[in-house]
């Protein structure tokens, strides 16, 4: 049994916590080759998961500020090559491997996994012209989603304000790089359609590797534009491949400057345009007025031609005409029987005849005057009849419905015109 003095004194929790770290300090700068499961994102951007292989499991962990920098985020299923150390972490009794740096595996594999969500969308009709989205021809504002800093969001901007000065421009700053960027940008394009300060958006980065563009071949990207109500443009710099964000985007563009011009037409054109349409229009305005004028001037000869007045005194005209033909007429048939009478040499019968013949003859010629004095207007208007005709256009009015309340009227009467405003008006 051993004395009080030579027992060892007993660790307490924390010391022997600060122990277990102290020899896990050498264990920096470690390699470990392994397949990701149960990766989390917590909400201070942190990730979680487990690297493991056939025979032994190690939970993982990812600091936000290194997620940052990593070319892409590892997804369950895959084989990664993870760079980091091993620490202790005494609040929670947990051993982790914090990972700083991520390396594919195996590219081909990775390759082929995009190969496999190409295929799944181009099934869906995700790459299909019919679906694209027209780009409106002059947007109000222009959104620019990329990065904050960095060449690309200048060039924009220089490009769209040197076409169009007064164009509006809102930027939604996003994560174009690292493992956070296929969140951020996924959330930057739903916020851009939620609040629809702009009529269409441009999605831009300045190129870089395979690894580097992994956010804009991922599947959450490309169903964040596909969800989208505006029209995406993507410019995402020179690269060899397109990107899954490039097929399904409603426009792809090489450049920011390319897309800048895609987007936005030049402000001076457009006012030449409209300057050079004003001309044609000016002639062509010109142009009508002359032929409505001249249509104008052979309309009011035929109103003339057409006016009751004109027509009334062609019908007068017309009826004195047909009276001196009935005159003539008459004289004519009475000469021909005083002629044929005289000829048989009979005196009685001939002043017999004579006297009958001239008696018809003057009833006829009588009853055909009265008959041609009450159809005539002189003979109607004679009769206590009125013709009633708009004021201003001279037309006769046969209906009620051809005039209404306070409308000048014209009334021509057996000896002269009156000049009148409607009352009433009953149908």
């Amino acid at each position: 049994m051993l004395k009080p003095d030579e027992a060892p004194r007993p660790y307490t929790v924390t010391e022997l916590a600060g122990e277990i770290r102290r020899e896990l300090r050498p264990l920096t700068a470690l390699l470990v080759k392994g397949e990701v499961t149960g990766m989390k994102q917590g909400s201070r951007g942190h990730y979680s998961f487990s690297i493991r292989d056939s025979q032994s499991l190690i939970n993982a962990f990812i600091y936000a500020d290194d997620a940052k920098r990593i070319n892409m985020l590892p997804e369950d299923g895959q084989v990664f090559i993870f760079r980091g150390r091993v620490d202790y972490w005494a609040q929670y009794g947990a051993l982790r491997f914090i990972v700083d740096q991520v390396e594919f595996d195996d590219v081909g594999k990775l390759r082929a996994r995009l190969e496999e969500l190409k295929r799944r969308l181009e099934l869906e009709g995700a790459f299909d012209v019919k679906r694209k989205r027209k780009l409106p021809f002059l947007p109000r504002t222009v959104a620019l989603l990329t990065s904050p800093t960095g060449a690309v969001i200048h060039d924009l901007q220089e490009t769209i304000w040197d076409r169009f000065p007064n164009m509006g421009i809102v930027v939604y700053p996003v994560q174009v790089q690292g493992a956070a960027a296929p969140m951020s940008v996924a959330r930057g394009l739903r916020r851009c359609n939620q609040e629809a300060l702009a009529e269409v958006i441009v999605l831009a980065r300045g190129g870089g590797s395979f690894e580097e563009m992994y956010a804009f071949n991922t599947e959450l990207v490309a169903r964040a534009i596909l969800e989208s109500k505006l029209p995406v443009v993507t410019a995402l710099g020179h690269t060899s491949d397109r990107t899954v964000a490039d097929l399904v985007g409603d426009a792809e563009c090489r450049t920011p400057t390319e897309a800048g011009a895609r987007v936005v037409p030049k402000k001076s054109d457009l006012v030449a345009q409209l300057r050079e349409r004003q001309r044609r229009l000016d002639r062509e305005l010109k142009q009508r007025v002359a032929r409505y004028v001249e249509r104008l001037g052979r309309a009011s000869k035929d109103l003339a031609r057409l006016s009751p007045v004109a027509q009334v005194a062609r019908r007068e005209e017309g009826l004195r005409d047909r009276r001196r033909r009935l005159d003539n007429a008459a004289a004519a048939r009475f000469a021909r029987s005083v002629n044929a009478l005289a000829s048989r040499r009979a005196p009685d019968r001939l002043d017999r005849a004579l006297a009958e013949r001239f008696s018809g003859a003057t009833r006829a010629l009588a009853h055909r005057a009265d008959r041609l004095n009450a159809l005539s207007p002189d003979g109607v208007l004679a009769r206590g009849y009125s013709i009633t005709m708009d004021a201003e256009s001279g037309a006769v009015i046969r209906s009620a419905f051809e005039t209404g309340p306070q409308k000048r009227v014209r009334i021509r009467v057996r000896s002269g015109r009156i000049g009148a405003r409607v009352e009433e008006v009953e149908a």
